[in-house]
């Protein structure tokens, strides 16, 4: 096998055209190989096989530095650099990252695991190489719907502008996670379909036949996209941004692809080149579904043969529906992720009230905004990380307006093997000490449901939190439910130690509430549901009845629930407060579960934790 002598970017240098090709066959392989076990990103690696092979062809890095957006698309790149031994523990605990990252090998230029990021970060690069008098190219992949977001024509402008020899190679798959929607992938569509461009390529064929003949056409039309296609209006767009045009080019042809980008090497200025690829590229079951087969679940054997726990995403997205039947005023907003975030439902039933932006989380929020000036209820369904990407708009154009926006956090809390780019565990906190906004996390599939409804009849910006994977298995009411808004329930009552939780967390309480209990300690256990406002109230009160109030939570520990209560308490309570939650640092990536436990968020960690607590500090419990 090729792939078996490839121990780096060199050897690629090496092959023929024959082997190269042969080299991508085996690369796509072992990617599906893989993957489909450990679980992944496949259809965006699987069509970007012989464009980082052409890369590598005409590149030497480190010293040319490649910069990939949407990190996903990274795992050729990996395994023909340095990693090739090391990619079956792609994505698994102590493994190699699905993403790239600058701590994994030098290899790997900057770390993406947020998309649109390439242009600007190589960018940076790139003038920094040039002030520091160092060698080499700087080359960013962008694509997988990375195109539609902001950031990245703040970096084509910025580019333009400084006319740095800048190589952007634009990977054009159609796709994101879903089909790409929007008037850039519009315009994208019709660079590759335009039948002026066809019928102007039909002519200059025949031109060059008639004169130079068949052989002589042969040699030339691997320079089609050249001297053709990069000198048509199609590009102009990009054009006027100040970069030269080169495209569209089939980015599976390695006799075409290649000599394009060698031609590009050696020009000067800002340069992007538009690549066609198939999503999910040589695995048929991902090139018919590619927005199925963008992120695999690894395999896990199942012998149950009970009723399947359904998961977060799903609860709410039946709720959402639900509510939606009977309130006109609730709309639907996704950032590309419509699948992801359940809204993909929503979207049958309701597809004049659904709005995919793209991957553009601040115009989401934004836009949700501006829904609701106009009285409607925008329901913005984004997962915990991206929303991070919009922090200014919830400040700005949501909370300090008041509108009421509602905010559906999906993967909340520590998400798996997609590792720190995508843990979300920073909500709690950058949402706190947000003035106006009501914080929330639900214990269980009905105070799911009953918290969107509350938010739906509050009139307020209102951010519902839920983890990622099944939910807790209860029968779910038929009826919703308001809550009164800042409440909490005591689900178990006690004398010495009072355990505070909030969302997933809660169920871990009340089984570290059952461990402690064999130890001789009565423990009260409170559902806060409400990290802002919290239950003053009801703090108050458990904390006078308890000498040791313990805070969990799946956010970091940093400025969350635990924060919320040692202010309040703080200035008068006597006992002891103690934080459980995310350390103070990155989490790697590693099965969901596997995380929980070695971070000691787990029902029996808890209750070992707040042993050491009872026994370190001597408390004497009744």
């Amino acid at each position: 096998m090729i792939l078996d002598k490839i121990n780096g970017p060199d050897d690629i240098k090496k092959l023929s055209i024959d082997e190269l090709k042969q080299l991508s066959e085996e690369l796509r392989q072992y990617i599906i190989d893989v993957v489909t076990k450990t679980g992944g990103h496949l259809a965006s690696s699987l069509g970007v096989v012989e464009l980082t092979i052409a890369l590598l062809r005409v590149f030497s890095p480190p010293e040319d530095e490649i910069v990939w957006d949407v990190g996903h698309q990274a795992y050729s790149y990996k395994i023909l650099t340095d990693r090739k031994d090391r990619f079956p523990t792609l994505r698994q605990y102590k493994g190699i990252s699905g993403f790239p990252s600058i701590k994994e090998s030098p290899y790997d230029a900057f770390g993406a695991g947020h998309s649109s990021i390439s242009i600007s970060a190589a960018l940076g690069i790139k003038v920094a190489k040039r002030l520091k008098g160092e060698k080499g190219k700087v080359i960013a992949v962008i694509g997988d719907g990375a195109l539609t977001a902001g950031e990245a024509y703040e970096g084509l402008n910025n580019a333009g502008q400084l006319k740095e020899d800048l190589i952007v190679i634009l990977n054009d798959n159609r796709m994101s996670i879903s089909p790409n929607i929007g008037a850039m992938a519009n315009y994208l569509i019709r660079v590759t379909t335009d039948e002026w461009l066809r019928k102007t390529k039909g002519h200059f064929e025949k031109v060059v036949k008639k004169i130079f003949g068949e052989r002589i056409y042969k040699r030339m039309k691997r320079f089609e996209d050249l001297i053709v296609k990069g000198l048509f209006p199609p590009g102009m767009l990009f054009e006027e941004l100040g970069f030269r045009y080169i495209g569209p080019v089939d980015g599976h042809n390695l006799e075409t692809l290649i000599p394009v980008i060698e031609n590009v090497s050696k020009m000067k200025g800002p340069t992007l080149v538009h690549v066609l690829t198939k999503k999910g590229k040589g695995y048929k079951p991902a090139e018919e579904r590619p927005d199925k087969f963008h992120g695999v679940p690894k395999k896990k054997i199942s012998v149950s043969v009970e009723k399947p726990v359904p998961k977060w995403t799903s609860v709410f997205s039946d709720a959402l529906i639900e509510l939606a039947e009977k309130d006109k005023r609730i709309v639907a907003i996704t950032a590309a992720m419509p699948s992801g975030t359940g809204l993909d439902k929503f979207q049958k039933k309701f597809p004049d009230r659904y709005f995919d932006v793209g991957i553009a989380e601040q115009h989401a929020v934004t836009f949700g905004a501006g829904l609701a000036k106009k009285g409607l209820r925008p329901v913005v369904a984004i997962y915990s990380t991206f929303l991070q990407r919009a922090y200014d708009q919830i400040i700005h154009d949501v909370a300090l307006q008041e509108l009421p926006v509602i905010f559906a956090i999906d993967r909340g809390g520590i998400v798996g093997e997609d590792g720190a780019t995508h843990h979300g565990v920073f909500d709690l906190s950058y949402l706190r000490i947000v003035p106006n906004v009501v914080v929330s996390a639900p214990k269980d599939e009905n105070e799911l449901r009953n918290l969107l409804y509350t938010a739906v009849k509050s009139n307020l910006p209102f951010a519902i939190r839920y983890p990622r994977g099944a939910a807790t298995g209860v029968e779910i009411e038929k009826e919703f439910k308001e809550i009164p808004i800042g409440s909490w329930e005591i689900l178990k009552e006690g004398k010495d130690i009072a355990i505070v939780a909030t969302g997933w967390e809660v169920s871990q309480a009340l089984e570290a509430a059952k461990e402690l209990e064999k130890k001789g300690l009565s423990v009260t256990v409170v559902n806060a549901r409400f990290i802002k406002p919290i239950d003053e109230v009801m703090l108050t009160d458990i904390a006078k009845k308890h000498r040791l109030v313990v805070t969990v939570e799946e956010n970091t520990v940093k400025g969350g629930l635990g924060g919320a209560v040692d202010e309040f308490l703080s200035s008068w309570y006597g006992g002891k407060v103690y934080n459980i939650g995310v350390p103070d640092m990155f989490i790697e990536h590693g099965d969901q579960m596997l995380l929980r436990e070695k971070l000691g968020l787990t029902g029996k960690e808890i209750a070992e934790r707040v042993m050491n607590i009872v026994n370190k500090n001597k408390l004497i419990m009744s």
